[in-house]
């Protein structure tokens, strides 16, 4: 009975997890709900690919912390109300850096911080921070490459509307085989396909 009642308890890196999420969520709302979603879409897009177990655990809790390290970059650039100038690109880009470090701390997190310090690399290597390309690019990070960017074009910013659903997937086709895997956009295509029927069904 002990042993049935302990394995109910959370483990140490999902409590690990779970306190990254939160401090998350209190310092910046938006994000909170971002991620939020993003895992949720790329844990839909890892089980269409086959994924599953800590595989595919690890890429549902690398798309909710992809932005903790933005924890550590200031205010005036995350909510500015326009584009970002070149030196605040590259304060930007650091957020994946010390995702990575801020992860790496929880040594059962190890797995994740790996796939959160190359969320930002591109299929045709012009990404950051490493420049890695292609399959060198790990799964878990190109899956949340496509539903980060995704859910990014379909919500408003200070500085300008979200696009239509259909505007996002049109923009994630046209750069798939440069920026993004052609076959996760493939893949997040169907889902979302998956889900619309679902929704007409149910109503």
């Amino acid at each position: 009975m002990y042993a049935a009642k302990n394995s109910t308890r959370p483990t140490a890196g999902r409590q690990s997890k779970d306190v990254l999420v939160r401090a998350v969520a209190e310092r910046h709302p938006a994000l909170g709900d971002h991620n939020h979603d993003v895992a949720a879409l790329a844990a839909a897009v890892g089980r269409a690919l086959g994924l599953e177990g800590d595989d595919l655990e690890h890429v549902r809790h690398a798309a909710e912390l992809h932005d903790v390290g933005k924890v550590a970059i200031p205010d005036a650039i995350l909510d500015k109300p326009g584009p970002l100038d070149d030196d605040e690109w590259a304060f930007m880009r650091r957020h994946t850096l010390i995702g990575e470090r801020i992860l790496a701390a929880a040594p059962s997190l190890a797995p994740v911080a790996r796939l959160v310090r190359a969320s930002h690399e591109r299929w045709d290597g012009r990404g950051y921070p490493d420049r890695l390309a292609a399959d060198a690019i790990p799964l878990g990070a190109r899956i949340v490459a496509v539903c980060d960017a995704f859910h990014a074009m379909v919500t408003d910013r200070p500085y300008r509307a979200g696009r239509t659903e259909a505007a996002a997937l049109a923009e994630l086709r046209r750069c798939a085989g440069t920026q993004f895997d052609p076959d996760i956009v493939a893949a997040f295509c169907d889902v979302l396909a998956l889900r619309a029927r679902e929704m007409r069904h149910a109503a």
